[in-house]
Formats: C-alpha cells, structure tokens, sequence
C-alpha cells in the first residue's frame, strides 16, 4: 500500500504547472509550494504536469526544478518526478556509471523487483541510454555477483503464489549440498535456485531448509558467501518473504549510527512510496519501536525534511 495522498479535490496539471511556475518567479524559489504540489501527485499527473509545463512555458521541468532547488532536496524531487521503472533505470545507470560506483544500490533494486518490473526497468534503460542495462551489469561487476545479476535479470520467473513443496524441498537439499554440506561452497547452485525460481517458491525453500536442517538459509548464505554475491542473495531471498521488512532494516542501517546514508534513504522512500511504503513503516515500528517518520525527521532537516515527511504520509 502506498503512502502518497494526492487531495481529493485536484487542480488540473495545468493549473499545477501555473502554481509552479509562479512559485519559480520571483526572488528566490517558493520551495513549499514547489513541494505541496509535487510531493501529493501521483506518477500519472507527474508526466501531465511535465507535459503542461513544457507546452506552456517552453522550458523543461526538470531543468527548472535543478536550478531553483539544491542539495539533497533536488536530488530527491528530481528523481522522484520519474514514473517507476524510468526511476529505476536512472538509479542502476547512476549506481554503475557514475564517478562513485554504488554496485549495492544497483544490486537492490534489481534484486528486489518482481520480473515483470525488471522487464519494465530494462526497456526504460534502453529507450533513456541508448544501451542495453546488462551491457551495464556486464562491464561493472564481476564474478558469481555479475553472473547472478545478468541471470536474474533476464530469466523470466512466475510470479504467482502456488508452490511445489516437493521441489522446494529438493532444491533446500540441492542448497545444502551446495553450501553447508561441503567444503567451499558451490557458487553455481545458489545462482540457478535463485534466478531460476518465484519469490513464493523461494520462501518455500527458506521454510524447508530451516524444517530440514534446523537452520535459516540466510545464515547459511551469511556463512557460505561473501561481499556482493552474499548482499545479492540475501536481497532476492528476503524480498521473497516480505519485501517491506527488507526495506524496513535498509533504512534503519542507513540513518543507524553517526551520519545519515541520504543516498539510500531518499532512493528507498521515493522508489516504494507508491508501492509498499505502508507496510514498510509498519514493519519499522514493529522492529524498531520508533515509527519511520520520527526517525527521517530526526535525522533530516529543512525542505529536504519536509519533502520526505509529506511522501511518508500521517505519522503512525
């Protein structure tokens, strides 16, 4: 469930462009009005309001908003101005092009979507880049890490819910062998379980190994993998059960400690805020006792603040 409320009585885009524009004018921008407006419409009217701004004004939105905001908050309304999948592409292009390689960021957001937003995301990648996201993938990562992001990337997975308990409990033993049972690990049998198979088989295989062998799978990859292959893993896998408690705990690491990952934290807010963004604040107070607002406003300030609170909705 998502978090934006867009109001019940809503202004045309056009009008929403001209509230825009005019908050643009003048000495210094009317910031508030700027988020009143963009943090309450939805990726629909966001295109609508794009298209009008375009016609009326002959000067591109994007190129508007990047000039009167700054730091953190323009990063976060900018990306947040993309419909889903062409966000998305933007994130992994930036995660492996840019001057700091962000390969987690990347590796998040392919490992956490279902196959048909990964299909969604890879031609949104091409018709923005002009180059195929695996190419990408191909000439940043390495390794077991590489092989499963292509694999996952392209194999097309059901996405229903019914499970053949007989082959996850072959595929918890084929785990096992592969991993736990032996001495190294065999690399190749997680990537073909994991790329391979739903997210409702997956978690179906979770649930088999720990009846089978009295421990989680995810230990056993914490045990039997390492560096970016093993955060691969564990993202597929815990995205198989409840994805909203993977980005529950995505989001405490980033504001846990001294400093704030804003990266992160404006990536995961703006990326679920239309998809799950309910369930993941439930699931952080569940975990945290602390609700997620409270959290973002203790660790955030200014407009930046004030833009992310209005995505996340009423504080509870």
């Amino acid at each position: 469930m998502a978090t934006l409320i867009v109001p019940p009585n809503l202004s045309s885009p056009r009008d929403d462009a001209i509230q825009l524009h005019r908050a643009f004018k003048g000495f210094g921008c009317d910031t508030a009005a700027v988020i009143n407006i963009l943090a309450h419409r939805d990726a629909s009217q966001r295109m609508l309001i794009q298209h009008e701004y375009k016609t009326m004004y002959s000067e591109d939105i994007f190129k508007r908003l990047s000039s009167e905001l700054s730091g953190k908050l323009e990063t976060a309304v900018l990306l947040w101005m993309h419909d889903l999948p062409g966000r998305d592409a933007i994130i992994v292009r930036q995660a492996l092009l840019s001057g700091s390689l962000n390969l987690e960021a990347a590796t998040e957001v392919i490992c956490s979507r279902t196959p048909s937003q990964i299909q969604v995301l890879k031609q949104h990648y091409y018709a923005k880049f002009g180059v195929h996201m695996e190419h990408d993938v191909s000439s940043r990562v390495s390794g077991d890490h590489k092989t499963l992001l292509l694999a996952y990337a392209s194999i097309p997975r059901y996405e229903g819910r019914e499970v053949d308990n007989v082959t996850a409990q072959s595929d918890a033993k084929a785990l096992y062998k592969a991993g736990e049972k032996k001495l190294g690990t065999d690399e190749n049998t997680f990537i073909r379980i994991f790329s391979e198979r739903s997210g409702a088989h997956l978690a179906a295989v979770d649930y088999a190994y720990h009846n089978m062998y009295g421990n989680s799978l995810k230990k056993a990859i914490k045990r039997e993998t390492s560096g970016l292959f093993k955060y691969a893993l564990l993202t597929i896998l815990q995205c198989s059960g409840i994805p909203a408690q993977y980005f529950a705990k995505v989001l405490h690491k980033a504001m846990k400690g001294l400093g704030t990952n804003d990266t992160t934290l404006i990536r995961v807010i703006v990326t679920r805020t239309e998809i799950d963004m309910q369930y993941i604040k439930a699931e952080y107070l569940k975990k945290y006792k602390k609700t997620l607002n409270n959290a973002v406003h203790s660790e955030t300030s200014g407009h930046y603040r004030a833009f992310l609170l209005e995505l996340l909705g009423p504080n509870h």
